[in-house]
């Protein structure tokens, strides 16, 4: 039967032998890997199906209305999932959150008042984030511009620097900010066991300081979740890991009751709240991605660490390592080239399931710095939870690979990636037989 996959990947993709078979010697030094996900997928799993049940979800949830949506049980029922799920008092569970980005910009400007501090306790934030700060570009309606004010405290050896955040916290810092992801960085992601560790320290000295997680890329990838450990607010994406690929918009945002109930007047307006916004027949979507979500995301872990090895073994500096705790999805390779990052995208691109033909390139891409390729070619458009990769054309130039519904999927695109480099001579060939 291997045989007859290997003649299959040659004839119908192009691929070399000797790639198939160098991919499938480094997919063997994975096995004990793949069973500790396993066992993070049964849990997670096993635990999304309980707190669904004890929702009493319903087929006549999945009925909806119009107009201000007044009477969405669809809506409701979806959020006291997500409270159940994530362990919080309330949530905020919508279609009209556009992005990861727009769910942690509502919860900033949701709780944050003029001459309020806040301050990013894990270094740089991601590259959207910084406009909507407004320390990069020139937009209008910046936290800055609002008279928000922004402090940011470097990580130290990897970790959350918790003696000097403490140093840094004024009378006018109101909330503290742990991104979870590496994002478009060299670091690895924040483990839970690592947030634990900070959240205790501060909420000693400060317990009335607000810590937000973003977490984005995180979800089911650990047995907990940081609100789990002391995080009062938290926000994510639908189309990245809790959406499963099944999702077809949305955001989310769960947590303390009186802080949610403060961005749900920021999401509508004060009176209104959680009370309005349609869901459009969203819910059975919504919750079948859920559903599925920590199946999916442990396919995605498999494909991420079969990434990290492939490249490792060709000489490639990755993050996270293979050994690291992993907190979220991404794989990181420093190609230390542009021309290694536009063949990587470009074999990424050519796996895809939906615009397989389409070759990406590097553009101006809304609300980024640096021009910046992408592959993502999925059933949701812009989904990272399905196969995608993409990197910022800057120096080392890393290429950050996430998702994959399917591990088969995620294996494809490595194959791809490394058959367009090794044609195109940018890989030391020799690795490929010793």
């Amino acid at each position: 039967m291997k045989e007859l996959t290997v003649n299959l990947l040659c004839k119908l993709y192009g691929l070399d032998e000797k790639i198939i078979k160098f991919v499938d010697d480094k997919e063997r030094l994975l096995k004990d890997k793949f069973n500790y996900i396993d066992e993070i997928r049964e849990y997670n799993q096993y635990k999304v199906i309980r707190k669904i049940q004890e929702s009493k979800l319903s087929s006549t949830d999945f009925n909806w209305t119009t107009g201000y949506g007044y009477g969405d049980i669809g809506r409701d029922k979806v959020e006291e999932i997500y409270s159940l799920i994530f362990n919080t008092e309330d949530a905020l569970v919508r279609p009209i959150i556009v992005s990861g980005t727009h769910a942690i910009t509502l919860t900033l400007s949701g709780l944050l008042r003029p001459n309020d501090e806040f301050i990013s306790i894990s270094g740089t934030p991601y590259d959207t984030l910084l406009k909507v700060i407004g320390v990069k570009g020139k937009e209008k309606g910046t936290l800055l511009e609002y008279g928000i004010k922004y402090k940011e405290v470097p990580l130290k050896n990897g970790r959350i620097d918790v003696d000097r955040v403490v140093k840094c916290i004024s009378s006018s810092t109101k909330l503290l900010l742990i991104q979870r992801s590496t994002g478009y960085s060299d670091r690895k992601a924040i483990t839970i066991d690592e947030m634990k560790r900070a959240i205790k320290i501060i909420k000693e000295k400060y317990k009335n300081i607000i810590i937000m997680v973003d977490n984005c890329y995180g979800e089911f990838v650990e047995i907990k979740e940081p609100t789990e450990v002391g995080a009062d607010i938290m926000a994510g994406s639908l189309i990245k890991n809790p959406g499963g690929g099944i999702a077809l918009t949305g955001g989310y945002i769960v947590g303390k009751s009186e802080l949610v109930e403060q961005i749900s007047n920021r999401s509508t307006a004060p009176g209104l709240g959680k009370d309005c916004g349609l869901t459009f027949g969203t819910t059975r979507s919504t919750l079948q991605g859920l559903f599925v979500a920590p199946h999916v995301v442990a396919e995605a872990l498999k494909g991420a660490l079969l990434v990290g090895m492939v490249y490792k073994e060709l000489g490639f500096e990755i993050v996270p390592d293979i050994d690291d705790t992993r907190s979220d999805i991404i794989q990181a390779v420093k190609f230390d080239s542009p021309d290694r990052v536009i063949e990587f995208c470009k074999g990424i691109q050519e796996a895809a399931i939906v615009d397989s033909y389409v070759t990406p390139v590097p553009w101006d891409m809304p609300g980024y710095q640096d021009k910046v390729i992408m592959a993502s070619g999925g059933f949701i458009d812009g989904s990272s939870i399905e196969l995608s990769a993409d990197a910022p054309m800057r120096e080392p130039y890393y290429a950050y690979f996430q998702g994959g519904l399917t591990y088969q999927h995620c294996k494809l695109g490595v194959m791809k990636s490394l058959n367009n480099l090794y044609h195109n001579n940018l890989i030391n060939k020799n690795k490929l037989t010793t």
